[in-house]
Protein backbone atom coordinates (compact mmCIF):
# COMPACT_ATOMS: atom_id res chain seq x y z
CA UNK A 1 0.00 0.00 0.00
CA UNK A 2 1.33 3.43 -0.93
CA UNK A 3 1.52 6.17 1.67
CA UNK A 4 -0.65 9.01 0.25
CA UNK A 5 1.45 11.78 1.84
CA UNK A 6 4.72 10.41 0.47
CA UNK A 7 3.05 9.86 -2.91
CA UNK A 8 1.88 13.51 -2.97
CA UNK A 9 5.38 14.70 -2.13
CA UNK A 10 6.88 12.46 -4.84
CA UNK A 11 4.44 13.46 -7.60
CA UNK A 12 4.16 17.22 -6.95
CA UNK A 13 5.84 19.34 -9.64
CA UNK A 14 6.33 23.05 -10.27
CA UNK A 15 3.84 24.12 -12.93
CA UNK A 16 5.62 26.48 -15.32
CA UNK A 17 2.66 26.61 -17.73
CA UNK A 18 -0.97 27.02 -16.67
CA UNK A 19 -4.17 26.99 -18.71
CA UNK A 20 -6.57 29.95 -18.91
CA UNK A 21 -9.19 27.97 -16.96
CA UNK A 22 -10.15 29.75 -13.72
CA UNK A 23 -9.86 27.96 -10.40
CA UNK A 24 -12.69 27.63 -7.94
CA UNK A 25 -12.63 30.25 -5.18
CA UNK A 26 -13.19 27.41 -2.71
CA UNK A 27 -9.98 25.73 -3.93
CA UNK A 28 -8.04 28.95 -3.29
CA UNK A 29 -9.57 29.08 0.19
CA UNK A 30 -8.55 25.45 0.80
CA UNK A 31 -4.95 26.27 -0.19
CA UNK A 32 -4.97 29.21 2.23
CA UNK A 33 -6.50 27.08 5.00
CA UNK A 34 -3.73 24.54 4.51
CA UNK A 35 -1.09 27.27 4.77
CA UNK A 36 -2.34 28.01 8.27
CA UNK A 37 -1.08 24.58 9.33
CA UNK A 38 2.45 25.12 8.04
CA UNK A 39 5.15 25.02 10.71
CA UNK A 40 6.08 28.42 12.12
CA UNK A 41 9.15 29.39 14.17
CA UNK A 42 8.03 29.56 17.77
CA UNK A 43 4.43 29.25 16.51
CA UNK A 44 4.52 33.03 16.10
CA UNK A 45 2.74 33.16 12.70
CA UNK A 46 4.72 36.11 11.38
CA UNK A 47 3.69 35.61 7.76
CA UNK A 48 0.60 37.04 6.10
CA UNK A 49 -1.04 35.98 2.85
CA UNK A 50 -2.42 38.24 0.15
CA UNK A 51 -4.75 36.34 -2.20
CA UNK A 52 -5.04 37.83 -5.70
CA UNK A 53 -7.74 36.72 -8.14
CA UNK A 54 -8.35 39.92 -10.13
CA UNK A 55 -6.96 39.44 -13.69
CA UNK A 56 -5.77 43.07 -13.97
CA UNK A 57 -3.93 42.90 -10.64
CA UNK A 58 -2.36 39.58 -11.67
CA UNK A 59 -1.25 41.19 -14.94
CA UNK A 60 0.35 44.10 -13.05
CA UNK A 61 2.15 41.71 -10.67
CA UNK A 62 3.42 39.73 -13.67
CA UNK A 63 4.82 42.94 -15.19
CA UNK A 64 7.14 43.40 -12.18
CA UNK A 65 7.98 39.72 -11.77
CA UNK A 66 10.56 38.59 -14.35
CA UNK A 67 10.60 35.13 -12.76
CA UNK A 68 6.88 34.54 -13.39
CA UNK A 69 6.69 32.49 -16.56
CA UNK A 70 3.24 31.07 -15.89
CA UNK A 71 -0.03 32.95 -16.34
CA UNK A 72 -1.81 32.11 -13.10
CA UNK A 73 -5.51 32.25 -12.34
CA UNK A 74 -4.63 33.28 -8.78
CA UNK A 75 -1.56 34.31 -6.82
CA UNK A 76 -0.88 34.06 -3.11
CA UNK A 77 1.72 36.57 -1.96
CA UNK A 78 3.52 35.35 1.14
CA UNK A 79 4.55 38.34 3.24
CA UNK A 80 6.48 38.77 6.44
CA UNK A 81 4.84 40.99 9.04
CA UNK A 82 7.98 42.96 9.92
CA UNK A 83 6.33 44.97 12.72
CA UNK A 84 5.10 41.83 14.46
CA UNK A 85 8.52 40.18 14.04
CA UNK A 86 10.16 43.23 15.59
CA UNK A 87 7.71 43.09 18.49
CA UNK A 88 9.14 39.63 19.25
CA UNK A 89 12.67 41.05 19.15
CA UNK A 90 13.55 39.36 15.88
CA UNK A 91 16.19 40.81 13.60
CA UNK A 92 14.95 41.75 10.09
CA UNK A 93 17.08 39.02 8.53
CA UNK A 94 16.40 36.28 11.11
CA UNK A 95 16.48 32.87 9.43
CA UNK A 96 13.22 31.79 11.03
CA UNK A 97 11.29 34.42 9.09
CA UNK A 98 12.41 32.99 5.76
CA UNK A 99 12.05 29.38 6.88
CA UNK A 100 8.41 30.19 7.68
CA UNK A 101 7.92 31.57 4.16
CA UNK A 102 9.31 28.34 2.71
CA UNK A 103 7.24 26.03 4.87
CA UNK A 104 4.08 28.00 4.06
CA UNK A 105 4.89 27.82 0.33
CA UNK A 106 5.57 24.08 0.40
CA UNK A 107 2.36 23.45 2.33
CA UNK A 108 0.40 25.46 -0.27
CA UNK A 109 2.09 23.59 -3.13
CA UNK A 110 1.12 20.25 -1.62
CA UNK A 111 -2.43 21.43 -0.94
CA UNK A 112 -2.79 22.67 -4.52
CA UNK A 113 -1.46 19.35 -5.83
CA UNK A 114 -3.95 17.43 -3.69
CA UNK A 115 -6.75 19.53 -5.21
CA UNK A 116 -5.60 18.80 -8.77
CA UNK A 117 -4.21 22.30 -9.29
CA UNK A 118 -0.91 23.32 -10.80
CA UNK A 119 1.28 25.59 -8.72
CA UNK A 120 4.69 27.18 -8.79
CA UNK A 121 6.67 29.65 -6.74
CA UNK A 122 8.27 32.90 -7.89
CA UNK A 123 11.06 34.67 -6.04
CA UNK A 124 12.26 36.95 -8.83
CA UNK A 125 10.10 40.06 -8.51
CA UNK A 126 10.36 43.66 -7.38
CA UNK A 127 9.29 43.76 -3.74
CA UNK A 128 8.71 47.52 -3.91
CA UNK A 129 6.59 47.25 -7.06
CA UNK A 130 4.50 44.33 -5.76
CA UNK A 131 3.95 46.28 -2.53
CA UNK A 132 2.78 49.26 -4.57
CA UNK A 133 0.53 47.23 -6.91
CA UNK A 134 -1.15 45.56 -3.93
CA UNK A 135 -1.13 48.72 -1.78
CA UNK A 136 0.39 46.74 1.08
CA UNK A 137 0.49 48.43 4.47
CA UNK A 138 3.90 49.50 5.73
CA UNK A 139 5.59 46.64 7.52
CA UNK A 140 4.31 43.88 5.25
CA UNK A 141 7.17 42.62 3.10
CA UNK A 142 6.30 40.41 0.09
CA UNK A 143 8.80 37.54 0.00
CA UNK A 144 7.42 34.85 -2.32
CA UNK A 145 4.62 34.44 -4.84
CA UNK A 146 2.70 31.19 -5.21
CA UNK A 147 1.05 30.96 -8.63
CA UNK A 148 -2.05 28.78 -8.89
CA UNK A 149 -4.05 27.47 -11.82
CA UNK A 150 -4.60 24.33 -13.87
CA UNK A 151 -1.38 22.84 -15.18
CA UNK A 152 -1.06 22.79 -18.96
CA UNK A 153 -0.67 19.34 -20.51
CA UNK A 154 2.77 20.23 -21.86
CA UNK A 155 5.22 21.83 -19.44
CA UNK A 156 8.45 23.60 -20.36
CA UNK A 157 11.47 21.70 -19.12
CA UNK A 158 12.77 22.47 -15.65
CA UNK A 159 16.34 23.33 -14.87
CA UNK A 160 18.65 20.50 -15.85
CA UNK A 161 20.21 18.48 -13.08
CA UNK A 162 23.85 17.55 -13.10
CA UNK A 163 23.62 13.80 -12.90
CA UNK A 164 21.02 11.66 -11.22
CA UNK A 165 19.87 13.05 -7.87
CA UNK A 166 18.89 10.50 -5.24
CA UNK A 167 18.35 10.80 -1.52
CA UNK A 168 21.63 8.91 -1.13
CA UNK A 169 23.54 11.45 -3.23
CA UNK A 170 22.17 14.24 -1.04
CA UNK A 171 22.89 12.52 2.26
CA UNK A 172 26.06 12.07 4.25
CA UNK A 173 25.91 9.75 7.22
CA UNK A 174 27.61 11.07 10.29
CA UNK A 175 30.28 8.70 11.57
CA UNK A 176 30.82 8.91 15.31
CA UNK A 177 33.87 7.37 16.93
CA UNK A 178 33.11 4.24 18.87
CA UNK A 179 33.45 4.45 22.63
Amino acid sequence: MTNPVLEAIRTRRMARALTAEPIAHSDLEDVLKAARWAPSAGNRRLHRFIAVEDPLTIKLVRMVSPGMFQRPAAIVVICIDRAKAESFGMRPNAKGLFVDVGTAAQTMLLAAHSLGLGAGVVTSFSQAAVSAVLNLPEGLSPEMLVCLGHAAAIQPPGMPTRGRVTWQSLTQWERFPRA
